[in-house]
């Protein structure tokens, strides 16, 4: 089961870029800037210099993110393991991955546009976001690797309904590695379109805008959602 967990993570991290696009084109768009205005040998890069140095920025403010991701779902996969130790394990993974299964349904309705709830998570992590937005601030604009990593880690905390319920999920791996290795996996799912975004703004944004990928991609996680409830009421039946 720890295959599709990742697997279906992954799947989610992808299809959820429509909205990773709208949520995270700012930060994109400051280490675009920041690209556009490097300078090599103290003369203007070149087409093929600036796109080499936008590529290592993302690359880097990515790794940054990921890392975060990983932490965070590590520190709630151990809470899910805190938790397990005085509760019947079986019972409470089962009850977990039902709460999984009604976030994955809550997460393509989101990603589609057909409901907005998340929203509301959203803004209670902007809480915590209200704390780290200063540090984050320092680091703009954006000039080397090391910058947009920093800013990686910072940003990873950016209040994201999408983000926030995989975390949610993440209780469920019942371990620190596995709910890392959850985060992680759902990162690296919506890695593509990052990067697309800082490569390709303009033609990324007029395609995720429409609402046929809105659809598609929100029905695929709903799907998933779907058969993570089946799976979980079937082994209720069972036992």
């Amino acid at each position: 089961m720890h295959e599709f967990t990742y697997i279906t993570a992954f799947t989610l991290g992808l299809m959820g870029g429509v909205h990773c696009v709208g949520m995270c084109g700012g930060i994109v768009g400051a280490l675009s800037f920041a690209s556009a205005s490097a300078k090599v040998g103290d003369k203007v890069s070149n087409k093929t210099s600036k796109n080499s140095t936008l590529l290592s920025l993302l690359l880097a403010y990515n790794a940054g993110r990921l890392l975060s991701y990983s932490i965070a779902g590590g520190l709630m996969g151990g809470l899910g393991w805190l938790v397990s130790v005085w509760a019947d394990i079986q019972m409470l993974q089962i009850l977990l991955q039902l709460i999984a299964g009604v976030f994955m349904l809550m997460m393509g309705l989101y990603i589609s546009g057909w409901w907005t709830g998340l929203v509301k998570i959203e803004k209670a992590g902007a809480v915590v976001w209200e704390k780290i937005q200063p540090l984050a601030q320092k680091l703009l604009p954006v000039n080397t690797p090391m910058q947009a990593v920093s800013l990686g880690l910072l940003w990873g905390w950016l209040p994201c309904g999408l983000v926030y319920s995989v975390l949610v999920w993440s209780v469920a791996a019942g371990s620190f590695q596995q709910g890392a290795l959850l985060m992680l996996s759902f990162g690296l799912g919506t890695l593509p379109n990052l990067l697309a975004m800082g490569l390709f703004a303009n033609q990324l944004k007029q395609f995720v805008q429409k609402q046929v990928v809105r659809n598609l991609a929100g029905g695929l996680v709903i799907l998933f959602g779907l058969w993570s409830l089946f799976l979980s009421v079937r082994v209720l039946i069972l036992n």
